[in-house]
């Protein structure tokens, strides 16, 4: 009589503990929501259930759980195995990152790598490289669009004062510490360009090029603390505009800068030495033979100098920059000045209202002996700090 009274209880027992994890165990769609937001061990068992049923997204996720220990004890065995099921189908290729959900535009990317074999590890990296968007390209210098850039003169051979400025540039960190001192290699380019838009036939009037590789070492605690500088760096720098006979201008520097920091204001300041270049024949100076090798511009020096300052500025979210050269010679004193304001679009982190002010030589490569007033107006993409 008790036998039959305990199968009845165990029977109710059985079926409501089912009914309870029936409630308790959310759907495969919550679930991937959930383990974008790191809920590992709460959707655990979703994942296992579908990744044992075939489905291929399933058992990559359980894999990466494996081989992380997200949720469950870390067991490379398993990872393996659950790797090996989920290749060759499998799209979501790349190993994400557990501090950054996938979003729609990885997801995309994942999708069209779905055919890779992953079950050899160094595949498996060398994909998840396509797709994890650490490919590393930075931006150094300030990208900026000013639709709109006046010039208070016009420019030899063109018609209009107003013109479109563009400037592109950016950064590869190639090594760290190589040689132990904490100390980062990089190569840099930017490209500057001016289009006569508002003409009829458009041209671009001017473009410079300055590719670059320096060496950046940060300073000790000491000398950080006790003069406020974060670094040195030194490098080599090529500028030119890519013009031919009598508009080629071009030149090969070696640059040291420091960078200070007070709070909220940045300073960068360059000095650099001019690699020599032969000078070109007395026909080309005489118009007779402008295909001649040699020094374009023998006398950039005179106003651009041996250096400039560079000052950023930030107040709340706006920025303000000033730079400063100058050839500091009594006589014959030739420099320029540039002043720039940037503020934020909105609520966009990274796209700002840009104005851009600039009185002296230099304002590109072809008009560096020629003194220009200019102020434009658009955004920039990037705002840094030196």
């Amino acid at each position: 009589m008790k036998i039959c009274k305990i199968i009845p209880l165990l029977l109710l027992f059985a079926f409501g503990s089912t009914n309870i994890y029936a409630e308790t165990l959310i759907d495969y769609s919550e679930a991937l929501k959930l383990y974008k937001t790191h809920h590992y061990t709460k959707v655990f068992p979703v994942i296992l259930r579908e990744a044992k049923e075939g489905n291929k997204e399933a058992q990559y996720l359980l894999a990466y759980m494996y081989e992380n220990g997200y949720g469950i004890q870390k067991d490379t065995t398993k990872a393996l195995h659950w790797y090996k099921e989920a290749s060759s189908t499998f799209k979501y290729i790349a190993k994400q990152d557990a501090n950054s959900p996938i979003d729609e535009e990885e997801e995309a990317l994942q999708y069209v790598y779905e055919k890779f074999d992953l079950s050899n590890p160094y595949v498996k990296k060398e994909v998840s490289k396509l797709t994890d968007k650490k490919f590393g390209i930075l931006p150094y210098k300030t990208n900026y669009l000013l639709p709109l850039s006046y010039s208070s003169k016009k420019y030899p051979g063109y018609e209009k004062n107003t013109e479109i400025e563009f400037q592109i540039s950016m950064l590869k960190n190639l090594t760290y510490n190589l040689f132990g001192f904490n100390e980062i290699i990089s190569v840099a380019y930017t490209q500057k360009s001016f289009w006569q838009a508002y003409s009829k036939s458009a041209p671009f009037r001017e473009t410079n090029y300055e590719p670059e590789i320096f060496i950046t070492f940060p300073t000790s605690h000491y000398i950080d603390t006790q003069s406020h500088i974060k670094a040195f760096q030194f490098g080599f720098n090529h500028q030119s505009n890519g013009q031919g006979k009598y508009k080629s201008r071009s030149w090969n520097r070696l640059i040291f800068s420091t960078l200070w920091q007070w709070k909220n204001l940045f300073l960068k300041a360059r000095l650099w030495y001019r690699i020599p270049e032969s000078k070109k024949s007395e026909a080309f100076y005489n118009g007779k033979d402008p295909d001649a090798k040699g020094d374009d511009n023998p006398d950039i020096e005179k106003y651009l100098g041996y250096g400039d300052v560079n000052f950023k500025y930030l107040y709340k979210e706006n920025q303000f920059g000033l730079k400063i050269r100058n050839n500091l010679r009594t006589s014959q004193n030739k420099g320029s000045i540039a002043f720039t304001l940037s503020r934020p679009v909105n609520n966009f982190d990274t796209v700002y209202w840009y104005i851009k002010y600039f009185n002296g030589y230099d304002e590109s490569l072809i008009d560096y002996n020629r003194d220009i007033s200019k102020i434009g107006f658009g955004i920039s993409l990037y705002r840094g700090l030196f």
